[in-house]
């Protein structure tokens, strides 16, 4: 285990860290773009701390918006 992740699994254990009722976790000194949740079973989340966590929450949003917009062109399309 690296010095890394040592300071990861102390910031990931520190409630101080998980805000709200959601979970979202914060901290600046834990590398990782995504962590597990508090309830392993429950997936993962990302670190709002990390640069990186904001450019895969704007690119898991981008895809699902970008397939709604295309289904409405289609049937604004097929309308005409």
């Amino acid at each position: 285990m690296t010095p890394q992740d040592e300071i990861n699994d102390r910031q990931w254990a520190d409630p101080k860290n998980w805000n709200g009722w959601f979970g979202a976790y914060s901290s600046k000194a834990d590398d990782r773009i995504w962590v597990p949740k508090q309830n392993a079973r429950m997936g993962q989340t990302l670190n709002f701390a990390h640069r990186g966590a904001w450019g895969s929450l704007l690119g898991l949003s981008i895809v699902p918006l970008a397939f709604i917009l295309l289904a409405i062109l289609r049937w604004l399309d097929k309308r005409s």
